[in-house]
């Protein structure tokens, strides 16, 4: 798998999936929060399947 998210683009996903993730555990407890799973393996992973498919690139070129 080639990496397609830029470095901003990785912190904001981390950012906001443990949020999300923290809303399970504290906040108003909804399933939405686990899409934070998602979030956070796809930052850490540096791939995100949808911009594969859209072909959208947030990296600097190499």
């Amino acid at each position: 798998m080639s990496v397609n998210m830029g470095s901003a683009d990785r912190i904001i996903r981390a950012l906001v999936g443990i949020i999300l993730l923290g809303l399970v555990f504290v906040g108003p407890q909804t399933p939405w929060g686990w899409i934070g799973i998602v979030l956070l393996a796809t930052a850490l992973m540096g791939n995100c399947p949808a911009y594969s498919l859209l072909g959208i690139k947030t990296c600097k070129k190499q």
